[in-house]
């Protein structure tokens, strides 16, 4: 059991030691230099001007709050392209493969149910105008 984690507790240490030896060697080699340049806040190359607090339309957030939902959903779906063998099949695998037979609608059905819940919400949002970037 122990010997089937070694690889990961090896890439692990690689890591760690790694990160140590680039901080250390940093902090050996650099000498901090302060300089007003280097004191100001960072924005792209430009200096900084206005105010920090600038307001952003409520379209933004909710464009991004559908990235978000839509962005899952993807993730959602690595899983079951996984398990879709295990789903389709009404009986246990038999090395790997469903008995001629016995294939289901079962995994199907379910990410077909999931994505018709999603595409209802996403028609709701374009007829609401949520999508419209005026």
């Amino acid at each position: 059991m122990a010997r089937t984690y070694l690889p990961v507790l090896l890439l692990f240490g690689f890591v760690l030691l790694n990160a140590i030896l680039m901080i250390g060697v940093s902090a050996l080699v650099v000498r901090p230099r302060r300089t007003p340049e280097k004191s100001i806040a960072y924005e792209s190359g430009v200096t900084p001007y206005g105010d920090t607090r600038a307001r952003f339309s409520i379209s933004f957030y909710l464009i991004a709050m559908l990235f978000i939902v839509f962005d899952l959903e993807t993730v959602f779906m690595i899983p079951w392209a996984v398990a879709y063998k295990d789903l389709s099949c009404s009986v246990p695998l038999l090395n790997g493969a469903c008995p001629p037979g016995q294939t289901s609608f079962y995994g199907l059905g379910v990410m077909l149910v999931f994505l018709a819940v999603l595409v209802i919400g996403y028609v709701y949002e374009w007829k609401k105008g949520t999508l419209k970037w005026d």
